[in-house]
């Protein structure tokens, strides 16, 4: 079975891995053109790049897929499937309707709910307890597609971004070659999608990353986790951006006349408090600085009870003042 590959990010990277160790003939992998990244914002090649000239496999970087000098590219190619993992484009009709068995799509959640561009963060930032992989035949639509097969996890209080994106990237790849074996023999049907139980994850903006104390610990618990290992959640010190990477509930209530964001505890840890209960700040990182344990941060930058953090800057409470 003659199989193109379509990805960009570390998720789709096992999933390609897959496809070789198992001996499809992968007659081309298509990613997003190099670009610009980290501070020095030198030109990159993609994860699934990297991972296609490790081994030896056609590159195509188009930088829009419709045009019909690319459709005809891959027509040449005589795919008779193609595989889709967190590519970063749609694609027309004209590439959706060109392999026989169609273009089969790997996405980390369970749909219906979480169609879109970030599913992972904003499933754990909405303190959702579980998630998952579907695979799908891809149509017109936004993750709307025939389910083929799923598979569901749990995501556990500890939990961040990266861990459950590592694990699903590896149940999409088994679940990959799963489905396409089961394609092979004949034996799995699409089975449409409620469309009524849909929910949506919408692309993260600056605007999800900031913490507005004025929620409940939980909820800032959820955001932090989700946004870590990236973008990371963050708040303001003074002039400084300060992110919290990691975080812990305190359902006791703060004391009277706290406001939110109001240090009320240093020490061994930062106690912070919320629109209802206490985060404990266990994790973070100064503007131009590194993460750092919450109790080492201190060591250098003394964040004293009475602090209020948040807005575009940050201020002091005193009693006296």
């Amino acid at each position: 079975m003659r199989v193109v590959f379509m990805g960009t990010p570390d998720f789709a990277v096992p999933a390609l891995k897959a496809l070789v160790d198992a001996g499809y003939p992968v007659v081309g992998v298509v990613t997003q053109p190099d670009r610009p990244k980290g501070r020095g914002k030198k030109i990159q090649p993609s994860p699934v790049k990297q991972a296609a000239l490790h081994m030896g496999l056609p590159i195509l970087q188009p930088v829009r897929v419709r045009d019909a000098a690319f459709v005809e590219q891959l027509k040449q190619l005589e795919p008779e499937v193609i595989v889709v993992a967190a590519f970063g484009q749609i694609l027309p009709p004209s590439i959706l309707h060109l392999p026989p068995r169609g273009c089969i799509n790997i996405h980390a959640s369970l749909l219906p709910r979480y169609r879109g561009a970030a599913p992972i963060h904003r499933a754990i930032m909405n303190g959702e307890r579980e998630t998952g992989v579907t695979i799908m035949l891809m149509d017109e639509g936004l993750d709307t597609g025939d389910i083929l097969l799923q598979q569901a996890i749990s995501i556990g209080e500890e939990d961040n971004a990266g861990t459950v994106h590592d694990r699903l990237a590896r149940i999409g790849a088994d679940l990959l070659l799963k489905t396409l074996y089961l394609l092979k023999e004949g034996r799995v049907q699409g089975r449409p999608q409620q469309d009524s139980l849909a929910t949506y994850a919408p692309p993260l903006t600056r605007e999800d990353e900031i913490i507005d104390w004025g929620r409940p610990a939980r909820d800032l618990y959820n955001q932090i986790r989700g946004l870590d290992p990236w973008p990371g959640a963050r708040t303001w010190w003074g002039e400084q951006v300060l992110k919290v990477w990691r975080a812990g509930v305190k359902e006791e209530a703060a004391p009277r006349g706290a406001l939110p964001g109001q240090v009320i505890a240093g020490g061994e840890e930062v106690v912070v408090a919320t629109g209802r209960g206490c985060l404990s700040l266990r994790e973070v990182q100064l503007q131009g600085g590194r993460r750092l344990p919450v109790a080492e941060f201190l060591r250098g930058h003394p964040l004293a009870p009475g602090t209020v953090l948040g807005g575009q800057r940050a201020v002091a409470i005193h009693e006296h003042s």
